[in-house]
């Protein structure tokens, strides 16, 4: 892919370990501190409405994921995430 929808799919990134108390909005919130968020989103089991402890964030500028890259330590929730940058 090339163009603007390469440029945007390089600022996703997956964020694992993610407590199961941890919606969409808290996601958001503690990722925006880093920058502009564009969406952000827990993944929850259909079945059981449960967290898988997964989700994704993707962000409006490269900055932001710079500034997130720097931070060594990440915590939600009293919950220590990581992250990797999705293609």
């Amino acid at each position: 892919m090339s163009g603007a929808g390469a440029a945007a799919r390089s600022l996703k990134i997956f964020v694992g370990n993610i407590a199961w108390t941890v919606g969409h909005r808290e996601l958001r919130n503690y990722f925006s501190q880093f920058g502009k968020v564009s969406w952000a989103q827990v993944v929850f089991d259909r079945k059981t409405g449960l967290s898988k402890g997964y989700g994704f964030v993707s962000f409006q500028k490269k900055a932001a994921l710079e500034n997130l890259e720097r931070n060594q330590k990440h915590v939600l929730d009293n919950t220590p995430i990581f992250f990797q940058q999705t293609d």
